[in-house]
C-alpha cells in the first residue's frame, strides 16, 4: 500500500508535510508537487515526483497536472491520494476517483469560514472524503479533523530580545506581491539592523539591497532560527515557519481591495491566529518598530504530544 501526497508549494505543502505525521500513515508515502527550493529542501530524501506548476485559478495550469496525474497513477500503485490543494487537488483526484482510489482533502487553515473554490469542486468528486481545520464551519460532509497550528503556545521572554536581526518573507507568489508592506518595512527598519528580505515578486522603486525573491527552505528556517523577529505576509506556510523557529512574527495580511489577493482569507487567518497569541497581527500600512519589538518579546514553542488529525480512511 502506498500513499500519494498532493499539494502546491508554499503553504499547502507546509501544511500537508506538517499534518503527514499526525496522519498515521504506516505504508510508504510519495510526494507529489513542484518542483522549487522549497520542495527540495523540506522533501529531501523522501521519494518526489515534481509535477508542473500552477498558480492561483490557473486553468492550463490545472489541465497540464490533470495529464500528469494520469501518468502517475497508470499502473495500480496508490491505494489513496491525500492533498491539501490547491487546484492539483482536483486534477488528481479526478482521475484517481475512477480508478476506485479513496481521495482526501483537507481544506487549508486559511479558510477560517468555508471552503475554498478548489474544496467546493473536489466536494462533488465521488469518494472523496472532506476535512475542515475549523469546527465552526464542520458539518455533515466536512469533518473537523484537528489545526495544523495544534500543540504551538506562545509565551512571553523574561528578558525581551533587543531587535537587531530581522528576517522579512513577503510570499513567493508570482502574480501577487505586497508593495504596501514592503515599502513600510523600509521606512521603519533602522539602517543598522541587519535583514533578510525575500520579496518575491514584489517590487517597488528602490529594492532593499539584498532582497530575494526567493530563499532555500533550509536557509529561511536557518535565518528565522536566528532573528530576533520575523515579519512576514499572512500565509499559512510562513507562519508554521516562524512558530518552528520559536517567533511570533509580526503577521500582516494582504487585501484585495489593494489586488494583493483573490480574496481576505489571510485578513481572517491573522485574526484567528492572533487571538491565539501565536502572531501579532498588525496592517500594512500601520506596521511600526514598535510592533516588531513586542513581537521579539514572546517566543513560540511546541507543546508535546499532539493528537492525531481525525481522518476516517475506507482504504
Amino acid at each position: 500500500m502506498t500513499t500519494l501526497l498532493v499539494a502546491s508549494t508554499g503553504g499547502h505543502l507546509a501544511e500537508l508535510y506538517d499534518l503527514w505525521p499526525r496522519l498515521g500513515l504506516r505504508e510508504d508515502c510519495v510526494w507529489a508537487t513542484f518542483d522549487s527550493p522549497q520542495s527540495r529542501s523540506l522533501l529531501e530524501g523522501q521519494e518526489v515526483i515534481h509535477i508542473p506548476p500552477a498558480t492561483t485559478r490557473d486553468a492550463m495550469g490545472a489541465a497540464r497536472n490533470l495529464l500528469a496525474a494520469r501518468r502517475v497513477l497508470r499502473g495500480g500503485r496508490f491505494t489513496r491520494v491525500v492533498s491539501t490543494g490547491a487546484s492539483v487537488a482536483m486534477s488528481f483526484f479526478v482521475p484517481a476517483s475512477r480508478r476506485g482510489l479513496a481521495c482526501h482533502y483537507i481544506e487549508s487553515a486559511t479558510r477560517t469560514e468555508g471552503p475554498s473554490l478548489t474544496g467546493r469542486l473536489v466536494a462533488w468528486v465521488p469518494r472523496t472524503r472532506l476535512y475542515t481545520q475549523y469546527p465552526g464551519w464542520a458539518d455533515e460532509r466536512w469533518r473537523y479533523g484537528g489545526t495544523v497550528f495544534d500543540g504551538y503556545r506562545a509565551s512571553r521572554l523574561a528578558t525581551p530580545r533587543p531587535v537587531s536581526r530581522v528576517v522579512v518573507a513577503l510570499g513567493t507568489h508570482q502574480h501577487f506581491g505586497f508593495p504596501r508592506l514592503l515599502a513600510r518595512l523600509v521606512e521603519v527598519l533602522p539602517p543598522e539592523v541587519e535583514v533578510l528580505w525575500q520579496v518575491g515578486s514584489t517590487r517597488i522603486p528602490q529594492l532593499p539591497a539584498g532582497a530575494r525573491p526567493q530563499v532555500p527552505y533550509a536557509e529561511m528556517q536557518q535565518a528565522m532560527r536566528e532573528a530576533d523577529v520575523v515579519v512576514t505576509h499572512a500565509g499559512v506556510g510562513s507562519a508554521l515557519a516562524a512558530m518552528r523557529a520559536g517567533r511570533r512574527a509580526v503577521y500582516v495580511p494582504r487585501r484585495r481591495c489593494h489586488d494583493e489577493h483573490v480574496d481576505d482569507h489571510q485578513v481572517e487567518l491573522a485574526s484567528d491566529l492572533d487571538r491565539r497569541g501565536l502572531v501579532l497581527a498588525r496592517e500594512a500600512d500601520a506596521v511600526t518598530f514598535e510592533d516588531l519589538t513586542e513581537a521579539a518579546s514572546w517566543t513560540v514553542e511546541a507543546s508535546g504530544a499532539v493528537a492525531p488529525f481525525q481522518w476516517t480512511d475506507p482504504a
